[in-house]
């Protein structure tokens, strides 16, 4: 691809959905894609057919309800699961759909909704479902400030239901309580007010490690469902805030957390941690991620760290590999074998799209055979990527 900055990486397929690939979570089954729109046009979620990654098709897309905002999937088996939330991006919506709607995708062509989770407040933010009937949600329910954990039981799909939920103590307003961390309703460069809320958290057997925005980080025990308990938080300093995705790496006690680049902080940087877990009670930063070449802040440019691949059940799973995107920055692959010394070994920034100032790569999912799916935030749609590793 022409004005392509990479090392290693290759692009093999791309497809722009014609103008409508505001794209942001993305699952891989079978030889399908499943992807969700950030909510700038009509569409909910594109269902993509990827066996041949050159020539990537459009199998069908879900609509998105009006003021919804359904970016975010999950397949497991053959259920999709697609989240509803109020949608920021339309001009203060006066009705929305807030919960997480359940679909039979066994046949990928004709998604069959089967059930509907509804919840209170602004709705569910994302979900993560891997094993088992419990699927982990962030919501924003009425009566808390922020999202907090929901975990809902998915055994029967027709009929799911909340068993238990989990929120930092002074998020309960509507229950008496208060915060002491200073929140402010909508902080920027200037405001030193800090947000308790959960962006989501990430199973591993019975315990879920969550990205709580400025609270950090937050390892809860979901033995029990019905009571989740809190285990330890750590807080990155003051050069931290957004605290957004923690991955376990498999088979390791070693966290890698990212601190999503939003923005209201363009033109600060934002960093990936690197945490030992080996006494999950007392979590400690090791080092972070070397900050990529190429920094755009003085551009005005959205450039930073964003999502990373989950490794759930049935995709790529390396402990000692890890894919993030960068927005602006594109997509990255780091060697963290050494922990305390983390190595970029690939990239991949592909040239703005038309009328843009620069590509900004949202979610990366890599898949089984080692492909990589990478999606662009405002249009440019969906990238395969050969990592070339």
């Amino acid at each position: 691809m022409t004005g392509t900055d990479a090392r290693r990486m290759s692009v093999v397929g791309h497809i722009d959905l014609d103008g409508k690939g505001d794209l942001m979570h993305i699952n891989v089954v079978d030889g399908v894609a499943y992807v969700g729109h950030m909510g700038y046009n009509e569409l909910g979620t594109s269902i993509i057919d990827v066996s041949n990654p050159a020539r990537p098709e459009v199998i069908t897309q879900i609509p998105r309800p009006a003021g919804t905002h359904s970016h975010k999937v999950q397949v497991k088996d053959s259920l999709l699961l697609v989240n509803h939330e109020k949608n920021r991006f339309e001009d203060n919506p006066m009705e929305w759909s807030a919960g997480m709607a359940i679909y039979d995708v066994s046949d990928p062509a004709s998604p069959q909704q089967i059930g509907f989770h509804p919840t209170t407040g602004t709705g569910i933010h994302r979900m993560a479902w891997w094993e088992g009937d419990h699927a982990l949600v962030s919501s924003g329910e009425e009566g808390y400030s922020g999202r907090i954990l929901g975990i809902v039981d998915l055994s029967d799909p027709t009929s799911p239901a909340e068993v238990g939920r989990w929120w930092y103590p002074g998020q309960h307003v509507a229950g008496g309580e208060s915060s002491n961390w200073g929140m402010a309703a909508a902080p920027d460069v200037t405001q030193e007010g800090r947000q308790y809320n959960l962006h989501h958290a990430l199973p591993d057997g019975d315990r879920a490690y969550g990205g709580y925005w400025d609270g950090g980080l937050m390892i809860l025990d979901i033995s029990n469902p019905a009571s989740p308990r809190l285990i330890s938080q750590l807080e990155f300093g003051p050069q931290s805030r957004n605290t957004h995705t923690p991955l376990r790496l498999p088979g390791r006690d070693i966290l890698i957390v990212t601190d999503e680049l939003i923005h209201r902080w363009i033109g600060v940087q934002r960093h990936v941690w690197v945490v030992d877990v080996a006494d999950e009670t007392n979590p400690k930063v090791i080092t972070r991620f070397p900050v990529p070449r190429g920094a755009r802040h003085e551009d005005n440019i959205r450039w930073g760290p964003h999502n990373l691949h989950e490794m759930r059940p049935g995709s790529f799973t390396d402990p000692n590999l890890v894919y993030l995107t960068y927005f602006a920055g594109g997509l990255r692959a780091y060697d963290v074998s050494d922990a305390s010394n983390p190595v970029e070994v690939a990239h991949l920034v592909p040239p703005a799209p038309p009328g843009r100032d620069s590509i900004q790569f949202n979610d990366v999912y890599a898949a089984e055979d080692g492909l990589v799916y990478v999606s662009d935030r405002f249009g440019d749609g969906l990238y395969i990527v050969d990592p070339g590793l």
